[in-house]
């Protein structure tokens, strides 16, 4: 068991689903162990010839789609009794400056809630996709773990920008971050129904972070969002789908594991998919093949695509009168280990607190144990509104 997979000195680690150019890329599962890719990710490229340097690849739960990595090929990072995730435990520990991940389904914004370190999803197509192993290509993206809002701003200015080679990447040529905005007066929102479903700790965490925010002038206030549970659904599906499409392509033909007991083509799929990948991708495979099916497609899939559509005009609507939004990051703040067959029904209820953000592709911001979500390219509101209660505790 590990926590993590060092290679080399530096001050930035990688979540091990974004590409290293000559560093063993597995996403965390057996069915890539020993690829080593010929290139690196935009966003690692962009941080060496700013002159920082990679310190290694981190561990992550199979392709990303567990709570915070405790289904690694690779073991689970832990700390004691209480799992974490491997990049957020390096960022606790002062390892790295700070590290790289992709957020496909709130696992770097859990980890980083349960290590106390901070988390930006920032918004869809300002960071290049290109270089991430693909799983869910409508709402994953590389977002930064950080000790704090200032380290954030410097690396997240570095990576985001307009990159040619990613074709869900906008036309932005380079964002400005700021962290000094300022915030009396600002209007937050705490979404009534997320906060009801957290756990006394999880919930105590968010009023408490909301206290620190009114002592600094800011206005919260509880509001309904009766739209959380569909968004939940519709982005399960969303991903599902998306996900079984991207893992196809792992088949032990071309690349990836191959099993070496077969004696023709199909025991040679069926054989290298079941033991290459675990019981969470399978099930999430079954149940994006399902949602995909001649049977399910129009009541599954087509109509979680017009519910995306609804839920970004509902949170506008709320960002019309708030200028962000406060919810749990996690039903609760602390994970321990639990068999891998509760792994789909955890993380399903898991991302009620995250769903949102990779549906309609807003930034979503982790730190101080909850989440601060904002409109679209309103990652600065979110860093100011963090920095300026970094420091109080909660």
């Amino acid at each position: 068991m590990r926590d993590y997979i060092t290679e080399a000195s530096g001050n930035i680690a990688v979540d091990d689903m974004i590409l290293v150019k000559d560093m063993q890329a597995t996403a965390g599962s057996h069915m890539l162990e020993g690829f080593v890719p010929l290139f690196s990710a935009e966003a690692v490229e962009r941080l060496e010839n700013k002159g920082y340097s990679i310190a290694g690849k981190a561990n992550v739960g199979e392709f990303g789609l567990d709570l915070v990595g405790e289904f690694s090929y690779y073991g689970a990072a832990a700390e004691g009794e209480n799992l974490c995730g491997g990049s957020a435990k390096l960022v606790k520990d002062g390892s790295v400056k700070a590290a790289l991940g992709v957020d496909l389904n709130g696992a770097p914004r859990r980890s980083a809630a349960l290590s106390g370190v901070a988390f930006m999803k920032p918004t869809y197509g300002t960071v290049s996709r290109y270089g991430v192993i693909p799983c869910a290509c409508s709402g994953e993206q590389i977002g930064v773990y950080a000790p704090n809002m200032k380290a954030m701003q410097e690396v997240l200015s570095v990576i985001a920008g307009h990159d040619a080679k990613d074709g869900t990447s906008l036309m932005h040529e380079t964002y400005d971050y700021d962290t000094d905005l300022e915030i009396s007066g600002v209007k937050v929102a705490i979404i009534k129904e997320m906060l009801e479903a957290a756990s006394e700790d999880s919930r105590a965490k968010v009023l408490a972070y909301a206290e620190n925010l009114k002592k600094k002038g800011v206005v919260v206030e509880e509001v309904s969002f009766e739209l959380a549970r569909a968004a939940q659904s519709a982005w399960q599906i969303l991903m599902a789908a998306e996900t079984c499409n991207n893992l196809s392509r792992y088949d032990g033909v071309k690349f990836g594991y191959r099993t070496p007991n077969y004696e023709n083509i199909d025991e040679l799929y069926v054989g290298s998919r079941t033991e290459g990948f675990n019981l969470l991708t399978k099930q999430t495979i079954l149940y994006g093949s399902d949602v995909l099916s001649k049977n399910r497609y129009k009541v599954c899939y087509d109509k979680s695509l017009k519910v995306r559509r609804v839920v970004a005009d509902a949170m506008k609507a709320m960002l019309s009168s708030y200028d962000a939004v406060l919810t749990p990051v996690c039903s609760e703040m602390q994970y321990t280990a639990y068999d891998i067959s509760d792994a789909f029904k955890n993380v399903f209820k898991e991302s009620f607190f995250t769903a949102i953000p990779n549906l309609i592709g807003i930034p979503a911001l982790s730190v101080g144990g909850v989440q601060l979500m904002g409109n679209h390219f309103d990652e600065s509101l979110l860093m100011s509104l963090a920095k300026s209660v970094e420091g109080m505790g909660a």
